[in-house]
């Protein structure tokens, strides 16, 4: 006689945890915003397991009007343009906003005028990420308004008392055009790499405890393997801030 068993299967406990949704405003670049979208579910994934991942909205723009418009220096409109994107990912539920760029953020202010939910700034995570590290005084990377005008630096400096290098002129030409002309596209080369390891090792020499790489392209070519100094990624930083406001 043949018995037939009953297989019992020990189901697996998934933690389900409710979770504030994400309004990203993605495009600058698209290849940063597809790096946000897998650190955001990864991090989701890998603090409540199973099957989980990140409630998120993400508008994406086309970066040539967004670039268009930064070179004509049009800030006024780039920032209306940013606000009204934002209040759409607010009316479609989101409860946070993250601007997967670091320049973008000088928006901020005008955006703040009008929403009604949080901006979690790329800068305030980049210095507390710097104090946690404990450096004092580090290098920032990104492109020239990030690194020439002061909404990024002041921040570092006035609230987290952060000393910020930034690369002399010519350097940071090479830094924006490498950005511009071949991280925003993807392309990835290692002769750019060097260029950038070179401007970093100068910075070591002004006393540079760490590096931020204030671009959110940046990680694809520079990461903490390739430099000495402390490498603060901002985009992965910034999602995993994100995560951590969204399951609080």
């Amino acid at each position: 006689m043949v018995f037939c068993g009953i297989l019992t299967i020990k189901e697996e406990r998934i933690k389900i945890k409710a979770m504030k949704k994400i309004g990203l405003i993605g495009g600058i670049t698209w290849q940063s915003t597809q790096l946000y979208y897998q650190l955001l579910n990864t991090k989701v994934a890998e603090i409540l397991g199973g099957q989980n991942s990140c409630e998120c909205i993400i508008e994406s723009v086309n970066f040539a009007d967004i670039s268009s418009k930064q070179a004509a220096g049009d800030w006024d409109t780039l920032h209306s343009q940013m606000t009204d994107i934002a209040l759409r990912l607010q009316n479609a539920g989101a409860e946070i906003i993250l601007i997967c760029a670091n320049t973008m953020h000088l928006s901020v202010p005008t955006m703040k005028k009008r929403l009604s939910i949080p901006i979690l700034h790329i800068a305030e995570v980049a210095g507390n990420a710097v104090k946690n590290k404990g450096c004092q005084k580090v290098l920032l990377l990104g492109t020239k308004y990030t690194m020439e005008l002061d909404f990024y630096k002041d921040i570092l400096n006035n609230q987290f008392g952060i000393e910020v290098l930034i690369p002399n002129e010519a350097d940071r030409e090479i830094v924006h055009d490498i950005i511009y002309s071949e991280l925003s596209k993807g392309i990835i080369t290692e002769e750019s790499k060097k260029l950038y390891l070179d401007i970093i090792k100068k910075s070591e020499k002004e006393g540079a405890q760490g590096v931020i790489l204030g671009c959110t392209e940046i990680p694809l070519l520079i990461q903490q393997e390739d430099c000495d100094i402390v490498v603060i990624d901002t985009t992965k930083e910034h999602a995993y801030a994100a995560v951590e406001f969204a399951l609080a």
